[in-house]
Parts: C-alpha cells; sequence; structure tokens
C-alpha cells in the first residue's frame, strides 16, 4: 500500500514537474512565453484550490479507494490532453483538469494510511508517500526529460498518462473495499492549528512552486546548460526531496519535535533560495541549491501532513489535510506569476529573493505557531 500511495502522490503532481522539466522545449516548441508558462501552474493550481474543501470532505464520505482510483484516471486524461495540446489556450484547459487529482491526493492517501498503518508507523509512511511527489520530479526531470530529447515532448507526455493508466488498475486491484458512503459534518473555515498550517503552506508553496516552474528555464536561460542538464536539476531537486521528506518526517513523529520542524526547515529553505540568488555568479551552487531546496523547502510540507494526521479531529482527517492542502496549492497558484514577471524581464536574481522572501514568512508564522503552542502547554 505504501508503494501504491507513493505513485498515486506522483502522479497527483506529475504535470507541474513535466511543465517545468520541459518548459525550455515548450517556450521553443509550442511558442509560450515564460509567463504562460507561470500561468500554467496557476490554473492548475487554482483549481485545485477550489476543490480541495470539496475533495476532503468527498473521501471522508466515500472512502479512499474509489478517490484514489479517480485521481489516477483523471492525471492520465490531463497528461493525455497535454500531450496532444496545440497552444496555449488548450494547454491551459488541460492543466485546469490536472487540479482534480492534486485536490484528492493528501486527503484520499491520509485516510487510507489512518485506517490501515499503526500510529507508531504513520510518520514514516507518511513522509515516504509524500516523498511520491519528489519521485514524480524525479521522472520528469530525468527519464522523461531525456525521452523528450530522443522522441519530443509530447511522446514524453503520453508516456506518464500511460503510465497513470496502469496505476489506476492497480489501485482498483489492490486496494480493500470502502465502507459505506455516510455524512460527516462539513468544516469550512480553518480553526485552531489548521489556520496557521494554511498560511504557512501558502507562503511555503509560493516559493517551491517558482522552483518548480523556472529552475530548469534559470539553467538554460542564465546558467548556459542545455535542455537536458537543465532538466537533471528538476531530478537532483526531485531525489533530495525524496530523501528530505522521509526523513524529516520521521523525526517530526518524535514528541517535542513535530512543532518547532516548520520553522527550522523553513530558515533552511531561505538559505537555499539566496544560492540560487548568488549561482548566476557562480553556476555550480545551482546544483546545491536544488538539493536544499528539496532537502527544506519541500520536506517542510511533508512535516506540515504529519502534523495534522497527529492532531486531526475524528472523521476530519479528510477534511484538515484538504484545508491545509488548499492553502498549499493557493500558494503553486500566485507564485509562479509572480516570479514569471521577473523572468520575463530577466531579473532571475530578484525572483530568487522574493523566493527567499517568501519561505521568511512562512518561517516567521511557524515560529509563532509555535511559541503560541509552547505557551499553551505551559498553562495547563
Amino acid at each position: 500500500m505504501t508503494a501504491l500511495l507513493t505513485c498515486a502522490m506522483a502522479f497527483s503532481m506529475m504535470q507541474l514537474f513535466l511543465l517545468g522539466a520541459l518548459g525550455p522545449r515548450l517556450v521553443d516548441e509550442l511558442g509560450v512565453s515564460p509567463t504562460v508558462l507561470g500561468l500554467t501552474t496557476t490554473v492548475g493550481f487554482a483549481t485545485a484550490t477550489v476543490l480541495s474543501p470539496v475533495g476532503g470532505r468527498v473521501v471522508d464520505r466515500v472512502g479512499p479507494r474509489r478517490c484514489l482510483v479517480a485521481l489516477l484516471a483523471v492525471s492520465a486524461l490531463a497528461l493525455a490532453l497535454i500531450g496532444a495540446a496545440p497552444g496555449a489556450g488548450f494547454l491551459l484547459a488541460a492543466v485546469a483538469l490536472g487540479g482534480l487529482p492534486q485536490a484528492l491526493a493528501n486527503p484520499a492517501t491520509n485516510k487510507a494510511i489512518l485506517a490501515a498503518v499503526p500510529p507508531a508507523r504513520r510518520g514514516s509512511v507518511t513522509g515516504t508517500k509524500q516523498s511520491g511527489v519528489q519521485l514524480g520530479a524525479f521522472a520528469a526531470g530525468l527519464p522523461l526529460a531525456a525521452l523528450a530529447g530522443l522522441a519530443g515532448w509530447r511522446a514524453a507526455v503520453w508516456t506518464a498518462a500511460g503510465a497513470a493508466v496502469v496505476a489506476a488498475v492497480w489501485a482498483a486491484r489492490a486496494l480493500a473495499g470502502d465502507p459505506p458512503a455516510k455524512s460527516t459534518p462539513a468544516t469550512w473555515v480553518p480553526r485552531g492549528m489548521i489556520a496557521w498550517l494554511m498560511v504557512f503552506s501558502l507562503l511555503l508553496g509560493c516559493g517551491i512552486a517558482s522552483v518548480n516552474t523556472y529552475l530548469a528555464l534559470y539553467g538554460v536561460q542564465r546558467l548556459g546548460l542545455g535542455p537536458t542538464a537543465a532538466g537533471a536539476l528538476v531530478a537532483v531537486l526531485g531525489v533530495a526531496g525524496i530523501a528530505g521528506r522521509v526523513g524529516w518526517s520521521k523525526v517530526a513523529g518524535r514528541p517535542g519535535w513535530s512543532v518547532w520542524l516548520p520553522g527550522l526547515l523553513a530558515a533552511g529553505a531561505v538559505g537555499a533560495a539566496l544560492l540560487l540568488a548568488v549561482s548566476s555568479y557562480a553556476p555550480p551552487l545551482a546544483w546545491a541549491a536544488a538539493v536544499a531546496v528539496g532537502v527544506f523547502a519541500v520536506a517542510a510540507n511533508a512535516v506540515s501532513m504529519v502534523l495534522v494526521m497527529q492532531r486531526a479531529a475524528p472523521g476530519r482527517a479528510g477534511q484538515d489535510s484538504a484545508l491545509v492542502s488548499a492553502g498549499f496549492f493557493a500558494g503553486f497558484a500566485i507564485g509562479p506569476p509572480l516570479f514569471g514577471l521577473l523572468a520575463e524581464a530577466g531579473r532571475y536574481g530578484a525572483g530568487w529573493g522574493l523566493v527567499a522572501g517568501e519561505f521568511a514568512g512562512a518561517g516567521a508564522v511557524a515560529v509563532l505557531w509555535a511559541l503560541r503552542e509552547r505557551r499553551t502547554a505551559v498553562r495547563t
């Protein structure tokens, strides 16, 4: 089940990483501008933001198996349509469809873990399945980017679509049946820890999405890398993100650590963004920066999910996961267009400075929440 949940997380975000890794080819061959490239991320994650609260409630009502099969099937359809896109308008519509799997991913996988995994193992299983997102980044940045160099970017995207179909069949056959559908009270307004994590995730998402979308293009336009080597930057980020999510999620399961980890990881993410800002003067630093973004920024999102699962109210794990995910997706919708305006003007240094500011804001929110939690614990 852990392997299947990891695959589901990978395919839920596959389109984001493919658009980033194949960005230089899309700009050249499909005629999209850097700003439109950023809008593809905005459209997908704006859709996911709107659908997430509803998606979380659906997961709580109908169960994770049905939702995971639907997630993988819709991912396959969205990828197939992206591969068939004749221009920017069709591409944006296909990316919007891909927002639905993103909305279902965290609620469905978290609910499956709560149903089948003993509490002592939930932190490590959560980190592993969250690393599936970065597994998708690795697949997009290395094997699929290499395939695009041999057979074209459309063939690479269609290959990913075919793999998603296989995963959907696997989920339908391997997962246990869902319990009968039941009604759950809707929770649309975040409160307490969920509200803090939403704001933290929004700022974190702004920075991560900008790196994911523009790192490869930056490598080509500023560092002198070829499209395949620039795609490998995204792959390096993906591998580092896998290690970071698995490792830090295990640490978050230890008593007393989970409250302080988001702020510590956000501080490391600020350093990673600053490395990117100076890498135009020392290009090898871009590789170190990609590793640091994965180890710190990307891992911070997995720690957020561990916190949600540790403290979710009974019967509301799907909704609470969805609300935090909605904040993260909102950041993914907002960040790339802002960065894209700077990239269009050739101001990548300012763009990476903006990313550093977003990560710093996330760190400030995390520290304020941790201090509030500490004061509450002292009073009680």
